[in-house]
């Protein structure tokens, strides 16, 4: 009888054991379920926040690069005015050389027609002289006037020049740094994501922070250039063939 009873104390202890290991092992894998579920709301997280940067970066390039867009209209569209400018300047010095040969042909005609009627061939000879001296005068100092423009304007031309080249290769230059640096920020974004101790992902976070320091400076850089403001002029064309008959005592470019 007391043996049976002894069986049946230890069968109840047993029991108890088996309830209490059970007991643990519930526990133990709450923990581990709880302590998963953790880990898992962490790396979706920070999942999130990086997709959520790529697609920060993703629309801070998009603008950039509508703004690199903007910029280059704007240089066509001044360069176009600058164009319709030379234009507009070349043919009103065209219109006044035009005009100038025009009156100058008829004063000549005019004195020619006085010459004719003038009695005395010395005398006649004398005022055509004089006449064609002063009508030399004028066109040289025509000549002088359109050559001085054409000189202004092809200096203009390559200092313009010289300025855009040099602008575009600064601006190609801070282009390029600042994608390097994009790609530094994309880098170094991956460095926390995956950093495997708390060290290591405090210093990823600072170089991070350092580098998106920078991004910003260089970006600032790039927005800051503004093209170079053209000058204005070009050459006129070269002066017509001359037209005046043989002998013309009064023509001035015989």
């Amino acid at each position: 009888m007391a043996e049976q009873k002894e069986s049946s104390v230890l069968f109840s202890l047993k029991e108890l054991m088996n309830l209490e290991e059970d007991r643990i092992r519930q526990e133990e894998d709450d923990r581990q379920r709880k302590a998963d579920a953790e880990m898992q709301a962490r790396l979706d997280a920070e999942r999130r926040t990086r997709e959520a940067e790529e697609a920060r970066l993703r629309d801070e390039e998009g603008r950039k690069r509508a703004d690199e867009q903007r910029t280059r209209e704007e240089q066509a569209r001044l360069e176009a005015m600058r164009q319709a400018e030379v234009e507009r300047a070349r043919v009103e010095a065209e219109n006044a050389a035009r005009m100038q040969a025009m009156q100058a042909q008829q004063e000549h005609e005019r004195q020619l027609t006085h010459i004719k009627e003038s009695q005395g061939k010395k005398k006649a000879t004398y005022i055509a002289g004089g006449i064609g001296a002063l009508l030399l005068v004028g066109l040289i100092g025509g000549g002088l006037a359109l050559k001085s423009q054409s000189d202004s304007q092809a200096k203009a031309e390559a200092a313009h020049k010289a300025e855009m080249a040099e602008y575009q290769a600064k601006l190609d230059k801070a282009t390029k740094d600042l994608e390097l640096q994009n790609q530094q920020v994309k880098d170094l974004e991956g460095s926390v994501a995956n950093a495997k101790t708390d060290a290591e992902k405090k210093a990823a976070e600072a170089a991070l922070l350092a580098a998106k320091e920078e991004q910003k400076k260089r970006a600032g850089q790039v927005s800051s250039f503004k093209p170079p403001t053209p000058g204005v002029g070009q050459p006129t064309k070269p002066r017509p063939a001359c037209t005046c008959q043989a002998g013309d005592p009064l023509c001035s470019c015989l």
